[in-house]
């Protein structure tokens, strides 16, 4: 089994991981591990109970287990988009519908990328590339909270990813920070986000920030709007702000409140990580009609071998005049997302459309992708066995993988408003 898989000892091979995904219904997640662990790593006592009170399906209580083999196909798909992405025609396509300001490249490649899967009895199908991915320092601290699972009365192995995620983001950031201002000195680094206090995943800002100035780089949590742009770079108040480390669902920096920011983007006088451009590169919705065809992937000359290694990825297309008509009469086996969208925003099963939001999709930039439906969990709520979905996400950087997670949820798109819900932990057996 290669390092970047989790393992679990196992009492018996008698059941394999679609088998405990429904059968296994004990309490892994140890409650005062995981206050102590997410209250040292915050330096803030109480952290734990504030996240229960605002937070409450943040974290479910049992794991998600995974096949090996499914992980390595989900690394593998990975490796291989990123291998596209260097593509030059490639990447023409895909920046010829960025805006402007995603047209340079500044050299950094996108700060913990998320990629997310949903499970099929065929193997893993990615539904969505995310570059400003959440959850990796909650969950990094989630996975050492286990204690017993329904394998056997064991401890859970230790796991390469969870063991080096720490060194691994602090080598992720300085790697950026030297892709644009090479060998001089990294000081600061700022946590961006609209309103961060108010933001759900707020905690792991802060967890971010511990982090960083563990290692010796001051870091800061601010909303864009209280940065300037000066002569000498970008400011946070009396603060010179090296690189951001960018959390804006504003893929384009195009609100008003994100103005300095964008100028100092676009002049070079901060490093920003993930970036208009890496979003273009990689996470705007409509790359994924050429990622899922292979037809158009050689006619942008990829290698077959190349093409074929994404077979996988449900097949997604643009809702447009010429399409409109096929596609709602196809629309029960789609899924439908704006170009544009973030978290699970305005998307649409097409078995639940009306003709009054299919008229909305029309009309607006919107992709029909293959449904792929998510696999399911078994849990226990109040001792009923209930059954809840499950997608998978792998965060990387540069194709390589950082952490694996796996988020429990009911309803149309993960919500974290699910009892018995939120992220957890994922096995490999």
């Amino acid at each position: 089994m290669p390092d970047a898989v989790q393992s679990v000892p196992t009492a018996s091979s008698a059941q394999g991981p679609q088998d405990l995904n429904q059968t296994c219904s004990c309490i892994t997640l140890d409650q005062r591990e995981l206050a102590r662990a997410l209250e040292t790593a915050s330096g803030e006592p109480g952290f734990r109970d504030r996240i229960a009170a605002n937070q409450p399906h943040l974290f479910s209580n049992v794991p998600v287990f995974l096949p090996a083999a499914t992980l390595l196909a989900m690394q593998d798909i990975v490796a291989a988009i990123e291998e596209v992405a260097q593509s030059p025609a490639y990447r023409t396509a895909v920046l010829g519908w960025a805006p402007q300001i995603a047209q340079p490249d500044h050299g950094p490649k996108g700060a913990l990328m998320g990629y997310d899967f949903h499970l099929s009895d065929d193997g893993p199908k990615l539904i969505e590339v995310n570059t400003n991915a959440g959850g990796a320092f909650l969950n990094a601290l989630l996975a050492q909270a286990q204690t017993l699972c329904c394998v056997g009365r064991v401890q859970v192995a230790d796991d390469s990813l969870v063991a080096g995620f720490e060194a691994a983001v602090i080598a992720m950031f300085r790697s950026e920070w030297r892709r644009q201002r090479g060998a001089a000195p990294l000081r600061r680094i700022a946590i961006v986000d609209d309103a961060p206090k108010d933001q759900y995943l707020y905690p792991e800002f802060v967890l971010a920030q511990q982090m960083l100035m563990q290692h010796g780089i001051d870091a800061v949590i601010c909303d864009p709007q209280a940065l300037t742009l000066r002569d000498n770079g970008l400011w946070l108040e009396g603060l010179p702000v090296d690189l951001v480390y960018n959390r804006l669902v504003d893929f384009a920096l195009a609100e008003p409140g994100h103005v300095a920011l964008r100028d100092a983007y676009q002049s070079g006088a901060v490093v920003l990580t993930p970036n208009p451009h890496n979003h273009a590169l990689m996470a705007h919705k409509r790359n994924l009609t050429v990622l899922s065809d292979i037809a158009a992937m050689t006619a942008l000359g990829v290698a077959p071998a190349l093409a074929e290694r994404l077979q996988s990825i449900p097949r997604t297309r643009m809702v447009t005049p010429e399409t409109a008509d096929d596609l709602w009469q196809s629309r029960r086996q789609l899924f439908f997302k704006p170009v544009s969208g973030h978290g699970g925003k305005a998307v649409y099963r097409g078995d639940k459309l009306t003709k009054s939001v299919w008229a909305d999709i029309a009309r607006a930039d919107y992709v029909a992708q293959a449904l792929a439906a998510p696999s399911q969990r078994m849990i226990r709520l109040d001792g009923v066995p209930t059954a809840r979905k499950v997608d998978v996400r792998l965060y990387t950087y540069e194709a390589k993988p950082l952490l694996v997670a796996a988020r429990i949820y009911q309803g149309q798109t993960t919500n974290f408003r699910t009892p018995g819900g939120g992220f957890a932990p994922v096995l490999i057996v």
